[in-house]
């Protein structure tokens, strides 16, 4: 079965990020691990860049490997050892990336099966992650509280985002939701946690 998977989900600035790096340090402390966070933002304008570089003073005080790996999930495994504690911030983010990834000119989104095939890698990796760390946690946004876009491509990406989600937290020994900076335990070692 390998390591603790965990998902950590929540608005902007909810506080995930922060409470999932708290659950690491604890756990890389306790068990002597490494700490590994994978990061999937790109610095595309000044906003980003400025959320990278906050992100990064977070994690100043230990000691983090940080692996920058905005698509192909897959190439951090050779990366990863028995005994890591590893943070991926953030799934939705990849999502973005990966669906606008050009293939002959076109991006994945517009493309007839691209993203299933991408899917289907990421929950290969993510097991594979698993696998190999003592714990897994994916951080990823909650989109799915706001009105359906009127967009097409916004629809796309809300239905993907959906289903990478459910099926993430299927896997999961943990499900939380964080709101305000408090943690919501929707799954609590592989069962459901609040009905």
């Amino acid at each position: 079965m390998g390591g603790k998977l965990t998902f950590i989900s929540g608005g902007v600035r909810s506080g995930k990020s922060a409470y999932a790096e708290k659950l690491l340090v604890e756990g890389a402390a306790a068990a002597e691990g490494r700490l590994v966070y994978i990061a999937s933002g790109r610095a595309v304008d000044e906003e980003m860049k400025q959320r990278i570089e906050k992100h990064k003073l977070d994690r100043v005080n230990e000691n983090w490997l940080t692996i920058e790996q905005s698509v192909d999930l897959e190439e951090v495994l050779p990366f990863i050892q028995p005994n890591d504690f590893v943070l991926w911030d953030c799934l939705t983010t990849w999502l973005a990336n990966e669906l606008y990834m050009e293939q002959n000119s076109t991006y994945c989104i517009h493309i007839t099966g691209c993203m299933e095939k991408k899917a289907a890698r990421l929950f290969e990796t993510v097991a594979a992650l698993r696998e190999k760390a003592a714990h897994f946690i994916i951080v990823s946004n909650e989109v799915l509280d706001e009105p359906a876009s009127t967009y097409e491509e916004t629809r796309m990406y809300c239905k993907w985002i959906g289903q990478l989600h459910q099926q993430i937290v299927k896997l999961a020994d943990d499900a939380i939701e964080m709101d305000y900076g408090l943690p919501l335990y929707w799954k609590k070692e592989g069962q459901v946690a609040v009905r």
